[in-house]
């Protein structure tokens, strides 16, 4: 399917969308239920960890708005050439690019709504799987040769974060609800989740976070490895059910990209009403279908339920 097609974004999968939704749960969660391990596990726990119902991170990331979110932030790491040699040499992307997607998803997931043991055991995990990831790469236009990357260098370690906070607050902002405390709130409160992996000083406002994408921009590069890299991230090997749903979630993505960076991606222009009103029925559909809380956010809220109980019955 052509992801940037005016046609295939009329041809929106419509309700009940089961089908659809719990599709995406499976692959992005790597588990046939939807609901792995490390999701039940956040029904333990001795705190409310980092966040709690009434935060920002849980209003973002608890919407499914962040399906978007997710693609768009591959696509915008994917401009930055030291972490594009760290995926083409150090994952197994196009054989296990659904175990690398639920392993994304296993941190995000964790941060926001585990307790602090959780959050303390999954940054570890992380930092272990980044002190893995280290080598050289050939910076856009250098005179002085290749650059060394390490995935624990702080300097590439804010250049994903930025990713992905821009990445989700901006997928929020349109296909989501309010943000309690805006999105300044959100950045501030989702800066917290860097610091565990290496990161002093991330983004405390949405200023900043626009001012620290900027600085990065001499060091982008659309080159042959990243569009490599944006080909299968366009073109994923899904089911089958789910194909024309996400090629609708890509194209809403891309259509919230910066001009400039899509065009260094390769990526066209797509038609930001019709693609992000598609991805805003699809959304929809996908909401009424499983209904408004994911299985994460329940356990937490079970979590806390009972740590409630057992604060009153002591």
């Amino acid at each position: 399917m052509n992801v940037f097609s005016p046609a295939s974004l009329l041809r929106v999968p419509t309700a009940p969308d089961n089908a659809v939704a719990r599709t995406f749960r499976r692959v992005v969660s790597g588990d046939p239920e939807g609901r792995p391990p490390w999701v039940r596990a956040l029904e333990e726990g001795d705190d409310a960890g980092l966040f709690g119902p009434a935060s920002a991170p849980w209003a973002v990331h608890g919407n499914l708005a962040t399906l978007v979110g997710g693609i768009r932030a591959l696509l915008l790491q994917a401009l930055h050439p030291g972490a594009v040699a760290g995926v083409r040499n150090h994952s197994r992307y196009r054989e296990d690019a659904l175990d690398r997607l639920a392993g994304t998803t296993r941190w995000l997931v964790t941060l926001t709504f585990g307790d602090t043991a959780a959050i303390e055991r999954e940054s570890a995990r992380v930092r272990g799987m980044h002190g893995r990831v280290r080598g050289t790469y050939l910076p856009p236009g250098s005179e002085d040769g290749e650059h060394t990357y390490s995935a624990n260098d702080p300097h590439l370690l804010r250049w994903v974060h930025l990713a992905f906070t821009d990445s989700f607050l901006t997928a929020h902002q349109v296909w989501g609800g309010p943000i309690p405390g805006g999105a300044d709130a959100y950045v501030a409160a989702w800066a917290q989740s860097a610091v565990p992996l290496g990161l002093a000083d991330p983004p405390r406002s949405a200023a900043d976070l626009a001012t620290q994408l900027r600085s990065y921009d001499a060091e982008l590069d659309g080159g042959a490895d990243a569009r490599e890299v944006v080909r299968f991230i366009m073109n994923p090997p899904l089911p089958i059910a789910a194909r024309p749903a996400y090629a609708v979630l890509a194209a809403g993505a891309v259509s919230t990209l910066d001009p400039h960076h899509r065009e260094l991606l390769g990526l066209p222009a797509v038609p930001a009403a019709l693609s992000q009103a598609a991805t805003r029925a699809l959304l929809g559909g996908m909401r009424w279908a499983v209904g408004g809380q994911s299985p994460s956010e329940q356990a937490a809220r079970t979590r806390l339920a009972r740590l409630a109980a057992d604060s009153q019955g002591s």
